[in-house]
């Protein structure tokens, strides 16, 4: 171990591929100390919040590295700590998000803006800058899940996102009252997610949740025409008919170009609270089969459960990621996106925007 010099494992670390840009540690400037013992090496090494959910998992595999590496037996210990890393902009509308998801579903009622509100905020409970922009315009159901409906301001000329629980979160139906339908044409539902895209504060984030309307209608040409998509999370029930919605959801994203992160399997089987057995009301596994046959991913079972029906009634969903059980469903949905994420970056890596000047 005497001979280890930190040079050496220096050029060790930077093998390692930091997740978010694909280049060594020590060329990013993301290794922020060494320290070396004849028994044990200590590593302090930066990771951005983009990755923040993962952050547990990269310093088991840093220290794997190590180990692997190391040709004496040693202790390792690996510490994280955040790099920061700003987000670049995405052209033409000029948002400063690191990566925008579209959660969308083949039809209704399967739980879509749900789940779509777990994973922003569970991203941001793992570490992650979040937001979460509801583009059901006929239907938007956020607000009544977060219980909010305060009006956002204008200022500057930007419109400001409302607040919740510490999330910038933007949806019509803040703008509009409960009991009053939106009867718009394609164009002017393109124009209102231009302004909740390019003419609002969202300041800089990781992570832009949007909430999908149902279907496979204009809205997600119209959202993938605005924005470059990361990426896609379709949500559907176990039973055949969801299922067969499900379907048309990855075929309409795959024809505009956006890449299907996973389908998440939601009221996948119930536990009865009184004697602990388990029912497959819906069926189950359906969407985990489909997944396969489709070639994506599957990234999660969402049981259900009466706690979240009630707290979605309620307003207060946010609250049900303190559940044991459905609080770490909801966290291991949001690791998977997040590696899904990764993975997609490797394959295929994001050119750098150009902004054309005028």
């Amino acid at each position: 171990m005497a001979q280890l010099i930190a040079e050496q494992l220096k050029e060790i670390l930077d093998d390692f591929a930091d997740p978010e840009t694909g280049r060594g540690l020590v060329r990013a400037g993301q290794l922020r100390d060494v320290r070396i013992t004849e028994s044990a090496v200590e590593v302090r090494v930066g990771f951005s919040r983009f990755v923040a959910p993962l952050w547990n998992d990269l310093a088991a595999q840093v220290a794997q590295h190590l180990r692997n590496r190391i040709p004496t037996p040693v202790d390792v210990h690996v510490e994280v700590i955040e790099h920061p890393r700003p987000a670049e902009q995405l052209e033409p509308v000029g948002l400063a998000v690191k990566a925008v998801i579209a959660v969308a579903a083949g039809k209704g009622g399967v739980g879509k803006s749900t789940v779509a509100a777990l994973l922003a905020f569970g991203l941001k409970r793992l570490g992650a800058r979040a937001g979460l922009l509801d583009a059901d315009v006929f239907g938007p159901s956020i607000p009544h899940l977060l219980g909010c409906y305060e009006q956002p301001v204008v200022r500057d000329g930007k419109i400001q996102p409302v607040f919740v629980d510490g999330l910038p979160v933007l949806s019509m139906g803040f703008l509009v009252p409960r009991e009053e339908a939106v009867i718009w044409r394609g164009p002017m539902i393109h124009n209102v997610l231009l302004q909740f895209l390019r003419d609002t504060s969202w300041g800089e984030l990781d992570y832009l949740i949007v909430d999908m309307p149902p279907g496979t209608g204009d809205v997600a040409i119209s959202i993938s025409q605005i924005v470059p998509l990361a990426g896609a999370v379709i949500v559907c029930t176990p039973q055949e008919l969801a299922l067969a919605d499900a379907v048309k959801a990855v075929t309409m994203f795959r024809r505009v170009n956006v890449p299907v992160m996973g389908i998440v399997e939601n009221m996948s089987y119930f536990v009865c609270p009184s004697c602990g057995s388990r029912h497959e009301i819906f069926g189950h596994g359906g969407a985990r089969t489909h997944a396969t046959a489709l070639g994506v991913p599957f990234l999660a079972e969402i049981p259900l459960n009466v706690e979240l029906r009630i707290r979605g009634d309620q307003g207060s969903l946010i609250s049900c990621l303190a559940h044991p059980h459905l609080g770490e469903e909801v966290a291991n949905l949001c690791r998977r996106l997040v590696q899904e994420v990764i993975n997609e970056r490797r394959r295929h890596p994001p050119l750098p925007q150009l902004r054309v000047l005028s």
